[in-house]
């Protein structure tokens, strides 16, 4: 698995001139605002010389997300501070699948023009998708070893037997023309050695945000935070629960409002009202479940239910610190980086055992709560913990901002060039 140095780079570290770099080449759908950050610093190395290679450009001109159902255009630079080119296309429908986008030209550029490899190795994001795959192929052919990262987990969505099958033969197939996978965390690491074997190379690369930028955002906000209770009509000092997504089925935030409806007891009847003062319920994001959400709010009589719509990434650390705990009670969620987001701003989460990130990042009654995927009696339940103490939340928020400070982009840097190390040879002694 390790290959030497060259024989025209090693001359060059003999000869005295500078050290010649790893060329590191990534290969990704489109522009991505969670990974921005990390390519900045992956670019800051002084040994890795990075070149991204984008298929898309949807999230740089803007485009209607489908889960979100409105247009989006990030607030957040996507594209500074590192070397990126964008793949000529073939096939991009403006939306991100297995066949979009396609490029050309992927083999080219991976070759120099005297035929030999134009970078030492190949990083992919997401192994699913036409561009992955003849990239991958690309690479092989060149000797170029690649780096797989992806975020799939075994807890997926029921297949038949016929389809598992399917799926494990072309792991098979795509086994040898990996070096090393980089998981995201325990479950995805569970996942590489169920197809690809215990002995398979797996150098951790955690899912991270930018923890610095969250936490320095949510602590100053105290001015924000006035504004949205003001434009959201909540009174100073009410407490708030937040959950933010997109407002699809499998997020769940009708099991949200049940819940938050046990939590509240009969209005009628005192003696099943919580021993706290009432919290309001702030629902960010938008989607095809909105009209259903708001009429399910009007049906249960929630008054203090705010829909807040889509909020850019700049604007959710003031959401984080309005808010005493945030909720995530999705099914089939692979991570949830909404999470980190959450625990950088030091917002404690409540999330359903369907959302991978737990495994990690969260110790039921430590740095949150986890709950039973689709039991809204126990997700009702975290709540009144959250709330059955004034500090409960306030010592569970401070207990996550620790946790998460060690799941970092310098984490990522660490997994990548140990990667890099194994399959390339460079960074040895």
């Amino acid at each position: 698995m390790t290959a030497p140095l060259p024989p025209d780079r090693r001359a060059a570290c003999r000869s005295g001139d500078e050290p010649p770099k790893l060329r590191l080449a990534y290969l990704v759908s489109h522009p991505i605002q969670y990974q921005a950050p990390l390519l900045r610093r992956i670019a800051r190395e002084p040994d890795i010389d990075l070149t991204v290679f984008f298929g898309s450009d949807l999230s740089v001109r803007g485009y209607k997300d489908q889960g979100f159902g409105v247009e989006v255009a990030w607030d957040i630079p996507l594209l500074e501070g590192y070397r990126s080119e964008w793949l000529k296309s073939w096939r991009d429908t403006g939306s991100i699948s297995p066949g979009s986008p396609i490029s050309r030209g992927i083999y080219r550029r991976l070759r120099q023009r005297d035929g030999r490899p134009a970078f030492d190795a190949l990083w992919v994001h997401g192994y699913a998708g036409a561009n992955s795959l003849q990239a991958i192929l690309a690479a092989n052919a060149l000797d170029i070893p690649v780096l797989l990262r992806a975020e799939s987990w075994l807890e997926d969505r029921v297949r038949s037997r016929w389809k598992l099958g399917l799926k494990r033969a072309f792991f098979h197939l795509l086994r040898p023309g990996i070096a090393a996978v980089l998981p995201i965390g325990t479950a995805n690491q569970a996942y590489w050695t169920h197809y690809f074997g215990e002995s398979f190379p797996q150098f951790r690369m955690p899912y991270a945000v930018d923890n610095q930028y969250f936490a320095r955002l949510a602590q100053s906000s105290p001015t924000r935070q006035a504004e949205l209770r003001s434009e959201l009509g909540i009174p100073p000092g009410r407490p708030v629960i937040l959950f933010a997504s997109k407002l699809q089925a499998r997020k769940h935030a009708d099991h949200l409002l049940e819940a938050y409806r046990l939590l509240l007891g009969n209005p009628s009847s005192p003696s099943t009202s919580p021993p706290f003062e009432h919290p309001f319920l702030v629902i960010v994001g938008d989607g095809a479940e909105r009209p259903r959400l708001e009429e399910m709010t009007r049906h249960l009589g929630l008054r203090d239910v705010r829909f807040a719509g889509f909020r850019n990434q700049s604007e959710m650390p003031a959401f984080f610190a309005l808010a005493s705990v945030f909720v995530l009670p999705s099914r089939h969620e692979p991570w949830g980086l909404i999470v980190n987001e959450a625990m950088a701003a030091g917002c404690p989460p409540i999330v359903s055992s369907d959302v991978g990130c737990h495994y990690d990042l969260i110790s039921d009654g430590v740095e949150g709560w986890v709950f039973p995927v689709g039991d809204v009696a126990a997700l009702s339940a975290a709540l009144r913990r959250c709330f059955a103490s004034p500090q409960a939340a306030h010592l569970m928020g401070r207990n996550a901002q620790q946790r998460i400070r060690s799941w970092s982009y310098e984490e990522d840097v660490r997994g990548l060039r140990q990667a890099l190390a194994c399959v390339t040879g460079w960074f040895r002694d």
